[in-house]
């Protein structure tokens, strides 16, 4: 269950995309354009020398007949179009003329409302295809697949099958040969009469309003079929052109009449009714929904690339601004804090780290006193601290109660009024702690946040994490300590001040991400909270898929909750009001709506190299990731770090992303429902030592258990 809703989601996702390219004439298109001719020996001079409506039911019998003297059956190919078929049926209602609208599938399905309108102004309705392919070049499967198509999406709109067809492409009956004729006769096979025409507007060439007049004119009074269209471009010249054709050609005591009636037939039209019209009005609903879909998706798209560049242009702006700041000669926080501080180490389980963990805080130049919380483990955790008989290192056991009450615990014990905060997997450098507290000479600055750095980076999943700490966390603590809306202290290393801790009431017990809750439980007190780059500290991270999602979802899920814990700080006043109002919707539009969205844009360069425009597709998506590989190199440069990693950067924009965003969806569903979720713990190896990293082994994961 834990990857089936997401899944389920994305394939729902993919199969919209699907339905969209099919319906919109992404696939499956065969726009070759006019066929050059070619011999004639095989079509019967019956129909080369006959009219334009094709009768080849009966394939020894062939015919080609005309329309009655003084009947004008004027024909419309290529609609529906939203914009100019309503004109046409306007112009055709004024004069009291009926016509033969050839509709395209795909844009029958666009425009259902006005297929139907032509079928209750007394209009009929032809075959035109699907997507407008020369049918020549298509199978009997093929040319059934249209016809299937083409009909589905005039019952779904109209609730009617027609018996019209005309070939995209097409002329006059002395044009065909022996690529067309095949066509005709397996067209009359299934029962469709097959319509070209007497004479041609070519009103498609725009060759102006009297030029189409003239060449619609029969010479005439024998009937006629004309060929218009009412799609495919700038249709004001046939517009125009209906406005003078019709009112002289009613002069002249010609009858603008359907097909069927100008040739004595029944109706072209048959009624469509159970299985099958319900099959066809649901067809049209999935396409509705599809259009929809992906109109939000497109805007979705849009908001995205607005959103990326904003995003970067704002980091890589306020991150030079922040890394000048800090690093300007004689820069200080304030008076150096020198008094020795509380280290806090909660630990659970911890056997293969805790002894690499307690040994770096040894190794520390600023004085401290370190207090290991075992809570409750069952491997000997707080015996190996015993052990090693160090004498600023206490141990203070509980029972199992989770990681907040452990810190709690810790903080109850504590005897300094700064308390640095690590995990039991994080080992520090010498500097890391005098770093990490210098801030604290500003009495405003509340609590710290460190950089957190993946010791275990040689493992394909290590490097891209690597990447990720470097510059989706790193560079945007220094976006957020500029803005004053720091999110997260992260658990693996951040100090507070003891004060503003009790003045909160210490760790909460209410979400899954208690570094984010105390975090803007600060901000609401009025406590800045600020990032102290060269505070390092050396995490193991999760080398297995598995184990990444166990780990992404508790934050993700856990920061939601914490989102909505702190929810009313948008309309209270003061420093809460300041971050609900500034800090809230910030956060949660990076770190819950971007992540969201940001998938989209793999997903529309898969959709545009299936279906279109290729060109355009790529160059837009490389676009982007070039502006990503730009922040991501400045953030390397700004932490130190060597750039061969970002070797694997466009693979982990491609897979890793995709793992992040699955994990949110999931989150999402996950709050949506009602969902809780419980502490997860991974189990380390204790294969990470400061100031660097060793090769990662194999985690399994097991649960942190409360209570």
């Amino acid at each position: 269950m834990r990857y089936l809703l997401p899944s389920l989601v994305l394939v729902a996702l993919m199969a919209m995309l699907l339905l969209r390219g099919y319906v919109h004439n992404e696939i499956d298109s065969d726009q070759t354009g006019a066929r050059p001719p070619v011999d004639q020996g095989t079509v019967p001079e019956v129909i080369r020398k006959g009219g334009p409506v094709l009768d080849t039911r009966d394939p020894k019998k062939p015919e080609a007949r005309h329309v009655k003297d003084k009947h004008v059956v004027i024909t419309f190919d290529d609609g529906p179009d939203p914009k100019w078929t309503p004109k046409v049926l306007d112009k055709l209602k004024e004069y009291g003329a009926h016509g033969v609208f050839f509709v395209v599938g795909s844009n029958a399905t666009r425009y259902p409302e006005l297929v139907k309108r032509i079928v209750d102004e007394g209009h009929e309705l032809g075959l035109h295809t699907w997507n407008h392919p020369d049918l020549s070049y298509k199978t009997r499967d093929g040319i059934d697949s249209q016809f299937s198509r083409n009909q589905l999406a005039i019952a779904g709109a109209a609730g009617v099958h027609t018996s019209l067809f005309r070939p995209p492409y097409s002329s006059f009956a002395y044009a065909f040969d022996d690529a067309s004729w095949p066509v005709a006769k397996y067209v009359g096979e299934l029962g469709y009469l097959t319509v070209v025409n007497d004479t041609d507007s070519e009103d498609w060439k725009r060759p102006g309003v009297a030029e189409i007049i003239k060449r619609a004119t029969p010479k005439t009074t024998k009937g006629t079929v004309v060929l218009m269209h009412d799609s495919g471009g700038d249709r004001t010249q046939t517009i125009d052109a209906l406005d003078q054709f019709l009112p002289d050609m009613q002069k002249r005591g010609f009858k603008f009449t359907n097909l069927t009636e100008a040739m004595g037939y029944p109706s072209a039209h048959s009624p469509v009714t159970g299985v099958e019209l319900w099959k066809s009005k649901a067809f049209l609903a999935a396409i509705t929904v599809s259009d929809g879909i992906t109109d939000v998706l497109t805007y979705g798209l849009a908001l995205v690339g607005s959103l990326v560049i904003a995003r970067f242009g704002l980091m890589l702006i306020l991150s030079f601004v922040h890394a000048r700041k800090v690093r300007k000669r004689g820069f200080r926080w304030g008076p150096e804090i020198t008094r020795p501080v509380t280290v806090l180490v909660p630990a659970y389980n911890e056997r293969e780290c805790i002894a690499n963990t307690v040994r770096s805080l040894m190794s520390s130049d600023h004085p401290i006193e370190v207090i290991v919380i075992d809570d409750g483990s069952t491997d000997g955790t707080a015996d190996i601290v015993e052990q090693m008989r160090i004498p600023n290192v206490r141990v203070v056991r509980q029972l199992n109660a989770g990681k907040p009450a452990a810190l709690n615990n810790g903080i109850r014990h504590a005897r300094y009024d700064i308390i640095v905060m690590m995990d039991g997997d994080t080992v520090f450098e010498p500097s890391t702690v005098r770093e990490l507290v210098q801030p604290f000479g500003d009495p405003r600055v509340g609590a710290v946040a460190g950089n957190a750095k993946v010791g275990n980076r040689d493992s394909l999943i290590g490097a891209w994490q690597h990447i990720e700490y470097v510059m989706g966390f790193n560079l945007d603590r220094r976006l957020y300590d500029m803005l004053g809306i720091m999110p997260t202290i992260p658990g693996a290393i951040g100090a507070f001040r003891a004060e503003a801790l009790h003045r909160v009431g210490g760790m909460s017990e209410d979400t899954l991400a208690e570094d984010t809750d105390i975090t803007m439980a600060f901000h609401r007190e009025g406590w800045k909270v600020v990032y102290a780059e060269n505070a390092r500290a050396w995490t193991e991270a999760p080398e297995s898929v598995q184990q990444l999602w166990s780990q992404r979802y508790r934050w993700s899920y856990g920061t939601m909750q914490a989102i909505w814990k702190h929810r009313r700080a948008i309309i209270e006043k003061g420093p809460s009001g300041r971050f609900g109002r500034v800090g809230l919707p910030i956060v949660s539009l990076f770190m819950i709506v971007f992540p969201l969205l940001a998938p989209l844009i793999d997903i529309f360069l898969i959709y545009g190299l299936v279906f279109g425009p290729t060109g355009k597709t790529v160059i837009a998506w490389f676009g982007v990731l070039m502006l990503q590989v730009v922040c991501a190199a400045y953030a390397f440069r700004l932490d130190k770090e060597k750039m061969t990693h970002l070797l694997s950067f466009p693979l982990q924009q491609i897979l890793y992303r995709q793992i992040m965003y699955v994990v949110l969806l999931q989150s999402w569903i996950t709050a949506l429902t009602g969902g809780r979720l419980r502490w997860q713990k991974l189990r380390r190896t204790g294969v990470v030592e400061a100031p660097g990293a060793l090769p990662g082994q194999r985690r399994e994961e097991e649960r942190w258990p409360v209570g």
